[in-house]
């Protein structure tokens, strides 16, 4: 049996009664069920909240969460046309560990359903070295569409935002799968070349 490709799902809200929660459920739930292993990054972990001020404990326990994952899934609401700022704040500590990484995004929020947020997301990522998956997935309005435990409460919207998923996963799997094998074959930095 091979062994499962694991992916950081990092949280994007730190609000208190946010719904990022139900949405990550909802995606973990999804990932997992289509063969990956997944370890959640929460923002608003105590442990992970000082990064927020530049804690260099905490931005050791952030480098510690994202090291030898295969790839990241960033789920995130949308604050006036952007990701939320201590989101932009986790992103910007660390460099390395996004490297030659794919990342997917998936977006929430009012109409728009976190969109804007997500293509913000695009350039920083570029920045940092990553490939970010054309496919997204977004949800307006989750508020109305998911339960506290994170199961659309809607059969057809929960149809199309799985078909949607599935999409997804499978291009994130080919991405994770292309860059491991790149990665593995010559060092991403050329000061690792030996």
């Amino acid at each position: 049996m091979t062994e499962r490709k694991c992916i950081g799902v990092i949280l994007g809200s730190i609000r208190e009664g946010r719904i990022n929660d139900r949405v990550a459920f909802w995606v973990i739930r999804q990932l997992e069920g289509h063969g990956f292993a997944t370890r959640t990054i929460d923002p608003a972990d105590p442990d992970l909240l000082p990064v927020q001020l530049g804690d260099e404990a905490a931005i050791q326990r952030l480098r510690g969460q994202m090291a030898n994952l295969d790839g990241f899934v960033i789920v995130t609401p949308e604050y006036n046309h952007a990701e939320p700022g201590h989101l932009k704040t986790l992103i910007d500590s660390v460099t390395a560990e996004w490297w030659a990484r794919p990342v997917g995004l998936i977006g929430y929020g009012g109409l728009s359903g976190g969109l804007r947020a997500l293509e913000a997301l695009r350039i920083i990522l570029a920045e940092l070295h990553t490939v970010t998956l054309r496919d997204t997935v977004s949800f307006a309005s989750p508020w109305r569409r998911f339960d506290e435990l994170g199961h659309m409460t809607d059969p057809d919207a929960a149809a199309a935002a799985e078909a949607a998923m599935a999409v997804f996963a499978h291009r994130l799997d080919w991405w994770v799968e292309a860059l491991a094998h790149a990665r593995h074959a010559r060092p991403y930095d050329p000061r690792d070349d030996g």
